[in-house]
């Protein structure tokens, strides 16, 4: 079994800085890619920051210049630095990762959520 284990969130002011992180434990596997999303109470989940084993990184549109993906591979873990934080960037925010297991390809995974509060 692999488990996603996020810490991080909290509460920061406008303007203010956090950093989450999401390590990957269990049982054999390797990392295809791991990312982030968010969700706010009435919406859709939605994918913030987005890294490929590759090092391919994908950004929504309202983080780009703020936010920054990268991992550590010795680790299994990656780092969301979210910089220049907006009261819209407020929510739930999902480690989400994509896994090779012994038994299959490219599983899905998800971590607990991590609450993430900007004031303005």
């Amino acid at each position: 079994q692999v488990q996603l284990v996020e810490s991080g969130g909290g509460l920061v002011q406008a303007g203010g800085s956090l950093r989450l992180s999401c390590a990957a434990s269990g049982r054999a596997f390797s990392i295809n890619a791991m990312g982030w999303y968010r969700q706010v109470p009435g919406k859709q989940r939605e994918l913030v920051a987005s890294l490929t084993s590759g090092g391919s990184t994908n950004y929504a549109d309202s983080v780009k210049g703020r936010f920054t993906i990268s991992r550590d591979n010795a680790k299994n873990t990656v780092y969301l630095q979210m910089n220049s934080l907006k009261p819209e960037d407020t929510g739930v925010y999902y480690c989400h990762a994509v896994l090779t297991v012994p038994t299959a390809l490219d599983v899905d995974y998800w971590g607990q959520g991590t609450q993430v509060t900007v004031s303005s």
